[in-house]
């Protein structure tokens, strides 16, 4: 993995989505929400407190993790789309 996220960030994979079909009505793209669950494919070091102390982060590479609906930085990488957050904006680790 080429992109390392910094502090407490968390590089997270979307998953992916799935299409929608009511009846015989396809739903299309701008009318669907978000996915807010995703696999962890890169953490960064973890928060630097005050005093200089580094805390580790909670989650670890290869969980599956719910995270808050408009949250972090979307971006691309060899045509896979990533999403940046914070630890904090991370709702639930799914087992």
């Amino acid at each position: 993995m080429a992109i390392k996220p910094l502090g407490d960030r968390v590089l997270i994979e979307p998953a992916s989505e799935k299409e929608e079909k009511i009846g015989n009505i396809y739903i299309p793209d701008t009318a669907k929400e978000k996915p807010n669950e995703g696999t962890v494919k890169s953490v960064g070091d973890g928060k630097i407190t005050d005093d200089g102390k580094v805390v580790p982060l909670t989650v670890k590479v290869g969980q599956k993790v719910l995270y808050g609906k408009y949250s972090g930085t979307e971006i691309k990488e060899n045509g896979v789309d990533y999403l940046i957050v914070r630890e904090s904006d991370i709702l639930a680790i799914i087992e």
